[in-house]
Formats: structure tokens, C-alpha cells, sequence
């Protein structure tokens, strides 16, 4: 597992820019907020997927969504949650690399105690100023490296949607 990609807030809109963008990845991690069912399906086109619950994620669908996750991916232990004040317990006591989380839409890599915490931002609807991003991690080497993936604006005038109910 080297490639892995990382969508939260999608809020039931999944751009086509997103799915180019994680076209490649051998795991998709989604840190809540999916919005639809469809959402997760058709990211599973791509690879497989883990997803976490958001805070909108209310309909019967979202119920078989766990609230927190931890997940094996090659050389990292990783935890996802989807709003990082929820976290209830030590990640690096817990054997934890990495936290992957979303909520704020605001795209975002820190550390502390050793423990990467990454948030990829918002995938779906436009927030006020905040990008609309998704990111890729990339395990395959040391020190494991983030890119976060812009995508609207810079040379594309019109974004292609798939907007999904």
C-alpha cells in the first residue's frame, strides 16, 4: 500500500476533478461528511475505500459508517476521525503515525508527538474562501510526503460536476 488518498466533506458532491485526482490511489480514506451513499460507490470504482461519519451523515445509509477508524496501510497505523476534537485518547500512546480527519474544511498537515495529522480539506461545495481540495499520501518512502490537490481554479475556468442526491 503506497498510495493513498484522502476526500472528506464531499457534502453528496463528488467533482470529477476529485476522481481524477485519486485515480491511482490504492486506498481512498474519506473522513466524513460523504453526504450520499453514491458517493462511497463510486470512489470504490477507484480502489477501496474507508470512511469515517460526519456530522451530516444522518440518513439510514450512514448508520453502517463507523465514527472513528483505525486502519492498517503498509508501513503506518492510521486513525481517522471525522472532527479532530473528538478524539478521545493519545494517538501516539495508541500506535497511531498518522490522524486523518476533515469537519473544518480547511486543508492541513501538522505534527505532534511524532503523529502526522492531516486533513485534506473539503472535496464538495465551496465554502466561503477556502479551497476546495483533496490530497494524496504518499507512504512509499521516509519522510512520508502530502500533497494537497487544488481542485478549482488555477487554468480550469469551469469544473466538471457529478452532483449526486
Amino acid at each position: 500500500m503506497r498510495i493513498l488518498g484522502l476526500i472528506s466533506d464531499t457534502h453528496g458532491l463528488l467533482r470529477e476533478e476529485a476522481v481524477r485526482a485519486l485515480r491511482g490511489s490504492d486506498l481512498i480514506l474519506h473522513a466524513g461528511d460523504v453526504g450520499a451513499p453514491e458517493i462511497l460507490e463510486t470512489l470504490r470504482n477507484l480502489a477501496p475505500v474507508v470512511a469515517v461519519r460526519g456530522n451530516v451523515d444522518t440518513g439510514e445509509w450512514a448508520q453502517a459508517l463507523p465514527l472513528k477508524e483505525a486502519i492498517s496501510a503498509g508501513p503506518a497505523m492510521i486513525y481517522m476521525i471525522h472532527i479532530l476534537n473528538g478524539l478521545d485518547m493519545n494517538p501516539a500512546a495508541g500506535g497511531f503515525q498518522i490522524v486523518v480527519s476533515g469537519h473544518s474544511h480547511k486543508p492541513g498537515q501538522s505534527e505532534k508527538d511524532g503523529v502526522i495529522y492531516i486533513n485534506p480539506g473539503s472535496a464538495g461545495p465551496r465554502r466561503f474562501y477556502l479551497p476546495v481540495t483533496v490530497a494524496r499520501l504518499d507512504l512509499g518512502g521516509r519522510p512520508w510526503k502530502v500533497e494537497f490537490i487544488e481542485l478549482e481554479g488555477g487554468a480550469s475556468t469551469k469544473p466538471e460536476i457529478h452532483r449526486l442526491s
